[in-house]
């Protein structure tokens, strides 16, 4: 049974930082492609960031400056480390696994985070 169970979301005072884990069961966590999303309150589904099986990382434009994606393949565990947080960042992040050519897609049930003083 696939699983991804994210974690380490909270409330956060601006300019804080969190470290998001998705723990990864059930498929062969070093060969997938790694995306983090997230959904703000009202808003549509967006990209934040992705690590390919290789250790590839790209991210979304308005994100590159604080936020980190990157993967342990012996804990089939994906992280996202979110810097300087803004009250604009508080939304629910999902994690996301794509297998070679997109054959398999499975998504995590998401972890809130809320920015505010």
């Amino acid at each position: 049974q696939v699983q991804l169970v994210e974690s380490g979301g909270g409330l956060v005072q601006p300019g804080g930082s969190l470290r998001l884990s998705c723990a990864a069961s059930g498929f062969t966590f070093s060969t997938y492609t790694m995306r983090w999303y997230r959904q703000a309150p009202g808003k549509e589904r967006e990209p934040v960031a992705t690590i390919t099986s290789g250790g590839s990382t790209t991210y979304a434009d308005s994100m590159k400056d604080r936020f980190t994606i990157s993967r342990d393949n012996a804990k089939s565990t994906v992280y996202l480390q979110i810097n300087s947080l803004k009250p604009e960042d508080t939304a629910v992040y999902y994690c996301y696994a794509q297998s070679l050519f997109a054959k398999y897609k499975h998504w995590g049930q998401g972890t809130q985070v809320t920015v505010s003083s």
